[in-house]
């Protein structure tokens, strides 16, 4: 007997692991429809809302009842707090928190009885860095936003999880937003912290690695709240069970502040 076809929406599917995701539920036989920047699909910036609600009126009129909703699409800033304006700041929240949350607003009252909310966070949603400051607090709010979420669907059979990856070779990191501008305060440790070397490539995952990790996360019968993929980030989350925060924070400070 053949495998009925699941209609699968991803967020962000033009790259990263969000067309790693399309590509591998496509191969499956699966119906991948991909919302994105550019997108062969639909070509949306998540953080227009009424365009994005209106992609999702069409997906319900061409497509009908949804099986699975995946939220790729973000970006991330990085730079002082103090230096970044208030218009990078705000668009961080509208692409990576709002873009989602609208997103699963959407897309729940077409998705099938027993479907899935896949929200892809990241790791640093539970142990914040230094100079991405928005980045982070973005994706903790994602993260807080997805258990909300599953809560609230828990007397449905809908399911929710959070997805938070650590550090993958993707294009995510060539596109994100570096502001290197500083003061006397921060020296060259902006620039030292945040910019992508050949030392900080090699110690990310792969993508195909994550990928395939998330994947199975999504293929999975029954959910948990929330997954880590990346070994050391795992350990980083037992880490900040059991120390105290200000001992956590001191070690995060050490490996992700420096300056030369």
């Amino acid at each position: 007997m053949s495998k009925q076809k699941r209609t699968i929406v991803i967020t962000g599917a033009s790259s990263g692991l969000g067309k790693g995701l399309k590509d591998k539920f496509t191969a499956n036989g699966d119906v991948v429809v991909g919302i994105s920047l550019g997108g062969d699909d639909y070509d949306c910036d998540v953080a227009d809302y009424k365009k994005l609600k209106k992609i999702f009126e069409e997906i319900k009129e061409k497509h009908g009842k949804i099986d699975m909703l995946i939220t790729c699409a973000g970006y991330g800033l990085s730079g002082a707090i103090e230096l970044l304006s208030e218009e990078q700041t705000q668009k961080q929240f509208d692409v990576n928190f709002f873009g989602t949350a609208n997103a699963c607003k959407y897309a729940i009252p077409m998705m099938k009885d027993d479907g899935k909310i896949i929200i892809i966070s990241s790791a640093t949603a539970l142990f914040p860095i230094p100079f991405k400051a928005y980045y982070c607090a973005s994706k903790s709010a994602v993260d807080s936003f997805a258990q909300s979420l599953r809560m609230e669907l828990s007397k449905t059979k809908i399911q929710v999880t959070s997805i938070c990856p650590g550090d993958v070779r993707t294009n995510f990191t060539e596109n994100r937003v570096k502001i290197y501008e500083t003061n006397e305060r921060y020296g060259d440790a902006i620039q030292h912290s945040t910019a992508p070397t050949e030392k900080t490539e090699k110690r990310r995952m792969s993508s195909t690695y994550a990928v395939e990790k998330m994947y199975k996360i999504c293929e999975r019968n029954h959910l948990k709240a929330r997954y880590i993929i990346g070994k050391q980030y795992k350990f980083f989350n037992f880490a900040r069970k059991i120390l105290p925060k200000n001992a956590m924070t001191k070690i995060l400070t050490k490996m992700f502040y420096k300056t030369k």
